[in-house]
C-alpha cells in the first residue's frame, strides 16, 4: 500500500508539471533558407550573364516560364514550416536571384502579397550576376541596419577586404582589375529588432566547387573565416549577441570552411560561449540531404547560431528545432534523377536542385 501511495503521487505531481508545461504559451517564428536556382528574369540584361535564360537562349525561358517560377516558388515559401507554425516564414534568406526586380515581382504573388515582405538586396559581383537576399515580414522584424561585405579571394592568393556600403539604387559592386579574382557572392548582413529584440543575420552563398571540392575548399574555407569575422565583430559589441548565418554553403556541415574557419559543433554541449551551434550536422550524419549528387546526399543548405540562441531559458527567443522542407511535390517522381529536388528542365518549370530548410524561435509569452 506505501509504494501504491508513493506512485499515486509522483503520478499527479507530474500530471500537474505536465498541466503547467501545457499552459505556457509560446511567440514562434519560422526563419528559412531557399537556394532559388538560376531566378532570372526573362529580359536580357547586357550587365548580367543571362543569355541562356531569354525567350532565345538555351532555355527558351519566356515569359509564361518566369511567371510559372514565381507561382512555383511561392507556393513553396507560404509553406515552409507549417503546419507547426501556421505563418509563413518571417524571414527568408534567399539565393541565386538575378536582381531586386524579380524579388519584388515574387513577393506580389497571391499566395505571399498578404504576408507584406520587405525586402533587403545588394547588387554583387559575381560573374553569373547572382545575389543573395533577405525577405522579412514587415510586422514582426524591422531592420535597423544592413550592409553587402565582399569576400575577395584570387587563385593564387586570398585576401579578404571587408567594405561596408549602404543601400541605394546607384550603388555599384566594387570592382577590383586583378585577373586572378574570383568573383563571388558577397555577405549580407542584416541587424533588426525581431518582436523588439535585437538580432542579426547573414546571408550566404560560398564559392562553388567549380574545380573540384579540394581545389576550391580553401575559397569556401575564407568565406568560413569571414563570417567568423563579422560575428565576432557583433559579439565585441554586445557579446550576449544573437547571430544567424544562413545559406548555400557548397560545403556540408563536416567540411573545415563550417568545422574550423567558423568553428560550427553539432551537439548544443560541446557549443562553448561565444561559439556556433549547426543543427543540420546531426541530419547529415543521419543521410539526409539537402542536394543530390551522383545518388549521394549532402546539406550544403544550412541556418548556424551563435550560443546565444541555445540557451536554457525561452524568456527571449530560442531555438527549438529545424528541418528540411522535402514536401512530395518538390521532388522528381520518374526518370533518371527520380527521388531528386524537382529542377528546371526543358519540359518542366521546376523549383530548384535544392530544398529549403528552416529553422523555428520561440519565445515564452508573458
Amino acid at each position: 500500500m506505501h509504494s501504491f501511495k508513493i506512485r499515486f503521487y509522483l503520478l499527479l505531481l507530474f500530471s500537474i508539471a505536465g498541466l503547467q508545461a501545457q499552459s505556457k504559451k509560446y511567440s514562434i517564428h519560422t526563419v528559412a533558407f531557399y537556394n532559388f536556382e538560376n531566378f532570372f528574369d526573362f529580359n536580357n540584361d547586357i550587365n548580367t550573364n543571362d543569355d541562356e535564360w531569354t525567350p532565345t537562349g538555351a532555355q527558351h525561358w519566356t515569359e509564361e516560364k518566369y511567371q510559372q517560377k514565381l507561382k512555383n516558388l511561392s507556393k513553396v515559401l507560404s509553406e515552409i514550416g507549417t503546419p507547426e507554425n501556421p505563418n509563413a516564414p518571417t524571414l527568408i534568406g534567399g539565393s541565386e536571384i538575378e536582381n531586386r526586380g524579380v524579388i519584388e515581382d515574387l513577393i506580389k504573388q497571391p499566395k505571399l502579397l498578404n504576408f507584406d515582405y520587405g525586402i533587403i538586396h545588394f547588387d554583387s559581383p559575381d560573374k553569373r550576376g547572382i545575389d543573395v537576399a533577405l525577405l522579412y515580414q514587415k510586422k514582426y522584424f524591422k531592420p535597423i541596419s544592413y550592409s553587402n561585405i565582399p569576400l575577395i579571394i584570387y587563385k593564387d592568393k586570398i585576401v579578404i577586404k571587408e567594405n561596408k556600403k549602404e543601400e541605394t539604387e546607384s550603388d555599384e559592386p566594387e570592382i577590383i582589375s586583378e585577373n586572378n579574382r574570383v568573383f563571388t557572392r558577397d555577405q549580407l548582413l542584416i541587424t533588426g529588432f525581431l518582436e523588439g529584440e535585437e538580432i542579426s543575420i547573414i546571408v550566404n552563398h560560398w564559392p562553388s566547387r567549380s574545380g573540384g571540392e579540394k581545389a576550391s575548399s580553401k575559397f569556401r574555407e575564407e568565406a568560413g573565416k569571414l563570417n567568423r569575422k563579422i560575428i565576432d565583430s557583433l559579439q565585441k559589441i554586445n557579446p550576449n549577441a544573437k547571430v544567424l548565418t544562413m545559406g548555400d554553403l557548397n560545403d556540408g556541415p563536416y567540411n573545415k570552411s563550417l568545422k574550423i574557419a567558423l568553428g560550427t559543433k553539432a551537439k548544443k554541449s560541446e557549443v562553448p560561449e561565444f561559439g556556433t551551434f549547426n543543427p543540420f550536422e546531426e541530419m547529415a550524419n543521419k543521410g539526409m540531404g539537402t542536394i543530390a549528387f551522383r545518388d549521394s546526399w549532402d546539406i550544403f543548405d544550412q541556418i548556424i547560431m551563435t550560443e546565444s540562441f541555445i540557451r536554457p531559458d525561452f524568456e527571449s527567443f530560442k531555438f527549438w528545432k529545424s528541418g528540411i522542407f522535402n514536401k512530395s511535390y518538390l521532388i522528381q517522381t520518374s526518370g533518371q534523377y527520380k527521388g531528386y529536388p524537382l529542377r528546371h528542365s526543358q519540359t518542366e518549370v521546376g523549383f530548384s536542385d535544392h530544398f529549403p530548410v528552416y529553422i523555428y524561435l520561440i519565445k515564452e509569452k508573458n
